[in-house]
């Protein structure tokens, strides 16, 4: 098969992470746990399965074809299978399982996919990127995860005139994300939190590589967006009141003005910065993979709710856009 990687998801004509028309390859595995992430299925790095109680009749095939399977009925005679994902990933038995479900219950997520066959794929949509300034971008999870993967896929797309971007935490070895930065043309770059302690405690990892890897990317001269997610609660107050926007700007422009003029680029232009409202359209998923969703009850923000964020960044010398 050649060079592979866990993808779950290859999406196409996604108008959201990169210019134009774009083919998003999501692969699986993150060091983060982020407890806003929209897709949780990104975050293990092997094949897992998603339980579907609605299309489960209770038979009990599932967990008699593995022991990383367990059925249990609630009060009101409910269904309720659990699945030790890591156990199953170790017996290499998500596929028989899945299979012994005859009511469609149990999907495997992800799974191992060549260069070749990923490439072949993105490439049925060239027309599409030549016309809109789009092109192909890898995501997550972390695409450091996977570099060679990634260097080779762009690689192999950049001789098909295909622009390639890459979606990342940031969190990786320095020489790992040179290595992968360098073979693309956009890094999106998320900046979640400027505080090292409230950046550990909401996504589990420090900023400590995060910060290093986002200079290395100002002073490469890369196309770079930064992005970041306004979550309540988390990087701004949930009143979104004037205070709570001043302070939240103080905050991310101060960390990524100080990367900018670290990097060298302090009299040239100014960091582009995307803000990414909170949703909630992930919710659902945890579900599925049997895990609890921790944000529940948050209010959803709509871009007018952040354009205020905004504002105040473009004042504070950061080129922000919602």
């Amino acid at each position: 098969m050649g060079m592979t990687a866990p993808v779950f998801n290859i999406q196409k004509f996604s108008l959201d992470d990169g210019p134009g028309i774009r083919t998003v390859v999501f692969l699986k595995g993150c060091p983060l746990r982020c407890a806003w992430c929209a897709n949780p299925e990104s975050q293990a790095a092997y094949t897992q399965l998603e339980w579907d109680a609605r299309s489960c009749r209770g038979c009990g095939a599932c967990a008699a074809a593995s022991e990383a399977v367990t059925l249990a009925f609630d009060g009101d005679g409910s269904p309720r299978v659990t699945v030790d994902h890591r156990r199953l990933a170790a017996e290499g038995g998500q596929g028989a399982v899945a299979d012994a479900c005859r009511w469609g219950a149990m999907t495997p997520v992800g799974a191992d996919r060549a260069v070749d066959e990923v490439v072949g794929e993105c490439l049925k949509d060239k027309p599409f990127y030549e016309e809109s300034g789009g092109g192909v971008t890898f995501s997550g999870g972390e695409a450091l995860l996977w570099p060679d993967f990634v260097v080779e896929a762009a690689g192999r797309l950049h001789d098909e005139g295909v622009p390639c971007a890459m979606e990342t935490t940031g969190h990786g070895e320095p020489e790992v994300f040179g290595r992968v930065a360098g073979a693309l043309d956009l890094v999106l770059f998320d900046v979640k939190h400027w505080d090292d302690a409230c950046h550990r405690e909401g996504t589990g990892v420090g900023l400590e590589r995060i910060g290093a890897n986002l200079r290395s990317a100002f002073s490469s001269g890369a196309d770079v967006l930064c992005r970041t997610p306004v979550i309540p609660g988390f990087n701004i107050d949930a009143s979104l009141s004037d205070d709570a926007v001043a302070e939240t700007a103080d905050g991310l422009a101060g960390w990524v003005l100080s990367a900018w003029r670290d990097a060298g680029r302090g009299g040239d232009g100014r960091p582009r910065l995307q803000l990414l409202p909170f949703h909630q359209f992930g919710e659902n998923k945890y579900a599925l993979l049997g895990r609890d969703y921790g944000l529940e009850g948050v209010a959803q923000l709509r871009p007018e709710d952040v354009e205020p964020l905004a504002r105040a960044l473009r004042e504070r010398g950061v080129d922000a856009f919602v």
